[in-house]
């Protein structure tokens, strides 16, 4: 069977003086008489791992950075990038996903691109 965990961790933000709670999800796929995931199960899988191959490089683990978000966007979704007109799309969908105005995209907020972008 499938074994989900939901946990949070507190941490404290530099220069802001709060704490941010960061939620993840620990997913665990052991293996039954060879029994493959199944499609979403594999696809949330999928998204967790990209979001974590990226997140990480310049700081915080859990949190994407500008530059991060850039990297992951040319990396796994360069054709939606290509067909962007405007120069400063970085910077708008980072814009978008901030919704706590820190400067970075954590794993709650990355969801909300990936359902933006499977409904568009």
């Amino acid at each position: 069977p499938l074994v989900m965990s939901l946990g949070s961790a507190e941490r404290w933000e530099e220069g802001r003086n709060i704490y941010t709670t960061v939620s993840f999800v620990h997913v665990n796929h052991p293996t039954v008489k060879g029994k493959m995931l199944s499609q979403l199960e594999g696809a949330m899988d999928a998204i967790i791992k990209v979001f974590y191959h990226y997140s990480g490089k310049e700081g915080d683990k859990y949190t994407l950075t500008k530059s991060e978000l850039k990297d992951l966007l040319k990396g796994e979704l360069g054709a939606f990038l290509k067909f962007q007109k405007d120069s400063h799309t970085v910077d708008n969908i980072m814009r978008d996903l901030d919704m706590n105005g820190d400067g970075q995209v954590d794993f709650q907020e990355f969801i909300h691109l990936v359902t933006a972008i499977t409904i568009a």
